[in-house]
Order: C-alpha cells, then structure tokens, then sequence
C-alpha cells in the first residue's frame, strides 16, 4: 500500500507525534508498504518534485525522525519554520499526497489532531483514515462533554465541574474539596495538569492551567493506582497498569524511559480487571468510538473504579501503553500498526 503517516502539526503534544509517526513509518516500511511520514503543518516544501510519482521517493519525502523533549515545544519557533508562512493548517501539497495515497495512518496527538477538525476535512476530500472519525473524536477530546456523557450513561467519573476563564470560581463554590485536579478542558498528555493540595496551589493551577485554553475542568482528586485500557473494534485489550517512580503520570513521565513502571496484564483480581474492560468498551459506545481508541482509569483503596478519559489516537511510542497491550496478545508492533489500518478500512467497506 501506499501510506502517508501524519504527523507534527501544531499541538502541544507536537514532538510526542513526531516519535509516534516514526515508529510507524519504520514498522510499515519493514512490513512492505510505500510510506510517506509528512508534517502536517510543515507539509512538503519541495517545489522541484512532481508529486505525482512522490512514493517512489519515500525517504527523500519524509520528515526526519524527532525526539521528546522534557519540555513542551515551542510552537512560535515551529510556525516560524514554514517556508510559505501561510496561515493555513495544513502544510504544502499534505491533502495532496494523502489524496493520493491508500491511506493515511493518524500518527496526530492534540490539539487539530483528535478533536475531529482532520477528520472532518479529510472526510470532505475522501481521504480515507485511521482511528474514529470526527464527531467522537470531538466529543472525546472535550473533557467538559465527554464527562457529561459518562454521567448519563452511568461510567463512574470522579466529580467534576467545567470552568470558564471569564467566570472562575473560588475553591468553596466548586463544591470540590482538597486535593483537586486542575486540567485543560482538551488538552493531552498530562500537559498543564496539577494537583493542588492547598488553595494557594489551586488558583495558581487555574492561572497556568487557562495558559493554554479559555475553558478547564476540575475535578476531584482520586487516590489510588492508575490503568489503562485500549479497545480495537470494540473488543478490549489486556489491562496496563501505570506506576511512576515519582509524582504522577505527567508528561515527562509519560515520555522519560524508565520513569514509569507498566505493568501488562495488571496485577489485579480478574472480576476489576473484566469491570473495567466492560467499563472501556461502554464508553467507546457512549462517545461513539469506533476502530481503535484507549481509556484511563483510577481503581482506589475502596476497589472503586474511575474513568478519567478517552484517547482518541493513543500514542505509539517506544513507552506508549496500546502496543505495550498488544504484545500480550502476541501482536507485534508492525502487526499492530496493520491491524489499525485494517479495521479503519473495514469502516469505510461498511458506509
């Protein structure tokens, strides 16, 4: 086949798609196919080659492989990049080259990237995609809507309320108590996610938190250990347990080999182990997920179990949690990656 696998973009989870795009690329290629890993905001730049030939030229075409930062990148930097400075999301000839393509793998994480916007163009221009497509992704990628559609549909969720920057609320009106969770109503990979254990942190969590969105959720903090749960087609994976070393599963952790320490298939009696499969498959329902997706959830002291949200796109970086599931059922990494672009396919046979 010939592949684009999309990656970059302008989210702050930008550098964390860049390692998911190459790690794809590099397992497709081994598994035979023509891939392109394009940034979809850079695109390709390259004025002197005609496109119409541009899988024959796959390495000279794609991006170069990136790193993970311990820090979020600098996005003024990014834009500043582009040759054509054009205000348009999409870099040069990117719908181009994924018209032209058999498909496109989604390597996209954030902002632009799950909240349904690609999809939503690409399904004007009939490109076919990995991953679920606009609507749930959008409701997904809304923590203020996602979490409203569990409490109809019955998914435990810790309590919660949403938050606008132009009416803030005091500790006391929130109805919550200490410690809380400050995160970005769409934001991902645990970037400007606090913990505040006193108020003092709570409004300085606030401040920093609606840095990067005009809307946030705060919700109360739940102790005990943290899972995670991927869906393929509607059939849940092997549960992960998530263990960092230090503080919580926040980005650096997330990304920093040997700061976390997973655990597949997690060492839980089987009854919460099957609950919280059920529990990940009914919200791939609730949200309207189709293909693939993965959920996280918090099981405390009292044997109570929380889902906290959806990924839409979940990452597949050397740390990343769906491949680490995945391999205990005996599916490789490159086999994964087919799988996804199977099962999205038998989505568009079905329409």
């Amino acid at each position: 086949m010939n592949i684009v696998v999309l990656a970059g973009g302008l989210s702050t989870e930008r550098d964390v798609s860049l390692i998911t795009g190459s790690m794809v690329t590099r397992a497709l290629r081994e598994k035979g196919h023509q891939v392109i890993m394009l940034d979809v905001f850079m695109g390709y730049q390259d004025e002197e080659t005609d496109i119409t030939d541009i899988f024959e030229h796959c390495q000279e075409a794609s991006v170069p492989e990136g790193v993970i930062t311990a820090k979020e990148p600098d996005l003024a930097k990014v834009k500043a990049m582009r040759k054509d400075q054009s205000d348009c999301f999409f870099g040069p000839n990117v719908i181009a080259i994924c018209q032209a393509a058999d498909f496109v793998f989604m390597a996209l994480h954030g902002e632009n990237g799950e909240n349904g916007k690609i999809q939503a163009a690409f399904d004007l221009f009939g490109i076919r995609y990995t991953g679920t497509g606009y609507l749930g992704s959008a409701l997904a990628m809304d923590k203020g809507i996602s979490k409203k559609m569990f409490d109809a549909a019955g998914i435990p969720t810790p309590h919660w309320i949403s938050m606008k920057k132009d009416a803030q609320k005091t500790l006391a009106e929130t109805g919550l108590g200490l410690p809380c969770v400050v995160k970005p109503c769409c934001g991902g990979s645990s970037i400007g996610v606090y913990i505040a254990e006193t108020e003092e942190e709570y409004h300085a969590a606030l401040n920093d938190a609606f840095r990067y969105e005009d809307e946030i959720v705060v919700e109360q903090y739940v102790r005990g250990r943290e899972f995670s749960v991927g869906v393929i087609d509607f059939q849940a994976l092997p549960v992960i347990e998530i263990a960092p070393v230090e503080g919580f599963y926040d980005y650096e952790n997330k990304y920093k080999a040997g700061s976390t320490v997973e655990t597949c298939p997690a060492q839980i009696p089987e009854e919460i182990a099957e609950r919280m499969q059920q529990i990940a498959v009914r919200v791939c329902e609730c949200l309207g997920l189709d293909t693939y997706s993965r959920m996280d959830f918090l099981l405390n002291e009292q044997g109570e179990l929380f889902c906290l949200e959806a990924n839409t796109l979940p990452g597949m970086t050397p740390t990343s949690l769906l491949p680490q599931e995945a391999a205990v059922l005996g599916i490789g990494f490159g086999d994964l990656c087919e799988k996804l672009i199977q099962v999205s396919s038998e989505k568009y046979s079905r329409d």
